[in-house]
């Protein structure tokens, strides 16, 4: 039976039945996975299901024949302890979002190693963030930065100030398109304003409550129009009321 050595980022842990949880990850070695996790008030259920947060980032053996829809893995570990994620409430309720968002986003099974390499490296950051402006603006720039890997940033060459963003080709216009899905200046200006947000001056954008929200709204829109609808998420209420 061929075994394959990956490393796996949390997205979702699901219950299947008394006994079964499957836990969603994407790996860089094989791309998205569905992982049986044994459930259940047991002691070595409790320690699994604890290590498969959202965004936690880990490391396993898992069964690699080909077709198959749930795998098994073997030695299940941490592959790097996140020590604020998972306590810090805002940090907790970021993370759900993004792993909410990510197993809506990641449908494909192929793995990518640039995609998983900025997710990877983004969970640190968030982790390691002290700065209060910066911990609520992190989930802005996560995704607009993810879909620039997906293939779906705007065209900010076509910004000029007071031009509106079509959702549907990703161009800034000086009139609103016909087909109705557009953003208006405040929040086209905004999603320009993420093309130069970055990690090390994220903390300077200070956006209030409704700012903020506003600019999610903007990009949940844009990534419905060009890869999956985001409207339903479940952890999204929650977010806007924290942040």
């Amino acid at each position: 039976m061929p075994q394959l050595n990956v490393n796996m980022i949390a997205l979702r842990l699901t219950r299947h039945s008394d006994r079964q949880s499957i836990l969603t990850a994407y790996s860089r070695e094989a791309g998205r996975l569905s992982i049986a996790i044994p459930a259940g008030a047991g002691r070595g259920a409790a320690r699994i299901q604890a290590l498969t947060m959202p965004l936690s980032l880990l490391q396993g053996v898992v069964d690699a024949r080909p077709g198959r829809e749930i795998v098994n893995v073997k030695g299940l570990q941490l592959a790097e302890p996140l020590h604020s994620l998972h306590s810090h409430p805002v940090k907790q309720m970021t993370g759900m979002f993004l792993a909410e968002v990510l197993a809506c986003v990641l449908r494909d099974n192929e793995g990518d190693p640039i995609v998983w390499s900025f997710i990877e490296s983004a969970v640190k950051v968030l982790d390691s963030l002290i700065d209060t402006k910066a911990t609520a603006n992190f989930h802005l720039w996560f995704l607009y930065r993810l879909g620039a890997l997906m293939g779906v940033e705007p065209d900010v060459s076509t910004y000029t100030d007071g031009a509106l963003l079509d959702l549907r080709d990703g161009m800034w216009r000086r009139s609103p398109a016909l087909h109705g899905e557009w953003l208006d200046r405040e929040e086209s200006r905004a999603v320009w304003m993420l093309s130069r947000m970055t990690v090390g001056n994220m903390h300077r954008y200070r956006f209030s409550r409704a700012e903020r929200n506003r600019i999610l709204d903007g990009l949940i829109d844009y990534y419905s129009a060009h890869l999956v609808s985001l409207h339903r998420l479940k952890s999204l209420e929650v977010l806007r009321m924290m942040l």
